[in-house]
């Protein structure tokens, strides 16, 4: 995947948010809720919601640090999935979800289980920057997995993070599949959606495998 400077495209970074007492609120109706998703969530939500956004988060970056031992792995081979790393220049794209009403409680459970309970990952109250008017943000909650949970991997080279997410499979499926299909989303979502780390495990995928390519033909293999 070619990469443009990120210099030049991503928006300035803000200070990281500090983490929230409670659920944000979307103040322009008091019975929404915004939820972040950087991960599985851009592409299967998996709850009901009455709007999405694509857009940004300032002061995070993304990284594929976190061990994954249900959803793309096991646990003796723990998959490899994405969190956000507090980072002063760093931004992360992604989609804004809104719930409203019986949806918030419903969407809440539903995640708690699929993000907290099996993920390990802790809550944030984050700005979410949509693509279409950054100049309106809004606080969303997001799920992000800490170095202080058991499931916390770290960093290591590109290389050898592809070389593990080639290995592993979990109930929702091949780790490949997950990078493909966050590597798609960030395509979709124009040259200014960088993301260096995501792009250099897909190329170090692509060294591995001299036939790969990551289309939906690719994903159909997965």
């Amino acid at each position: 995947m070619k990469q443009e400077s990120a210099a030049q495209n991503s928006p300035p970074a803000l200070p990281p948010p500090s983490p929230p007492t409670q659920a944000p609120r979307d103040h322009g109706d008091p019975q929404a809720l915004w939820i972040f998703g950087y991960g599985s969530l851009v592409w299967r939500p998996d709850f009901a919601y009455s709007d999405s956004r694509v857009g940004f988060v300032r002061g995070y970056s993304r990284r594929f640090w976190q061990g994954d031992t249900f959803h793309r792995g096991n646990d003796k081979m723990p998959g490899r999935v994405v969190t956000l790393l507090e980072d002063h220049e760093g931004c992360t794209w992604g989609v804004a979800y809104q719930v409203r009403g019986e949806q918030v409680s419903k969407a809440l459970k539903y995640l708690n289980v699929r993000e907290a309970v099996l993920g390990s990952y802790d809550t944030k109250e984050v700005t979410f920057y949509p693509q279409d008017t950054p100049d309106q943000p809004l606080k969303a909650l997001a799920y992000v997995a800490t170095p202080q949970n058991p499931g916390y991997l770290g960093p290591a080279p590109e290389e050898a993070i592809a070389t593990q997410i080639l290995a592993c499979r979990g109930f929702s499926g091949h780790n490949l599949e997950y990078l493909l299909r966050l590597a798609d989303f960030m395509q979709l979502c124009g040259p200014q959606a960088q993301d260096e780390h995501l792009a250099a495990i897909v190329d170090a995928v692509g060294t591995m495998l001299p036939c790969f390519c990551p289309t939906e033909q690719a994903l159909a293999l997965v």
